[in-house]
């Protein structure tokens, strides 16, 4: 790889090299083990993914306000309407075993470029984790962050509604 950031290590587990600063807080630069533990998830998630149709895995990891980390990977469907990204399916298991408030979520994709969740996962990580951290990925290691306010900044809720 030419990028001057990666260095000789490698992740055991998944023979991908990281960055020199992967697992630090871009701002600071201080290192953060949790982070480390959310890529690896969403990586691992990856792997389960179920894209038979596109071939595009994605994987993602949440991670909720008490550390537990929940994993979703995007499953496709022949009518593609059907087909459900990563980011809903970590979602759609951490609200089903309980967790409501969260800090934020990674996702892991392959392209060099930074993919980020699509409009119907913004609309329902809005709803459900408010304006938490999105965290981009790829296989080399982190593309880009952001905060759901700055992807969807005119939001539909519930305020809205009254």
């Amino acid at each position: 790889m030419s990028d001057s950031r990666v260095d000789a290590g490698r992740d055991p587990g998944s023979g991908i090299r990281e960055p020199k600063d992967a697992g630090r807080d871009q701002g600071s630069g201080i290192r953060d083990p949790k982070l480390d533990d959310l890529m690896a998830a969403a990586r691992r998630a990856r792997d389960n993914a179920c894209a038979d149709f596109s071939h595009f895995k994605v994987g993602a990891a949440l991670e909720a306000s008490d550390g537990t980390i929940i994993s979703g990977c995007n499953i496709e469907n022949a009518t593609y309407g059907l087909t459900v990204c990563a980011e809903r399916v970590a979602l759609f298991k951490a609200l089903s075993d309980g967790h409501r408030r969260f800090r934020r979520i990674v996702v892991v994709a392959p392209p060099d470029a930074p993919t980020p969740p699509c409009g119907p996962c913004r609309q329902l990580l809005w709803e459900f984790a408010g304006d938490l951290e999105v965290i981009l990925a790829n296989l080399s290691g982190e593309t880009g962050r952001h905060r759901i306010s700055e992807l969807l900044p005119q939001p539909f809720d519930a305020r809205l509604l009254k």
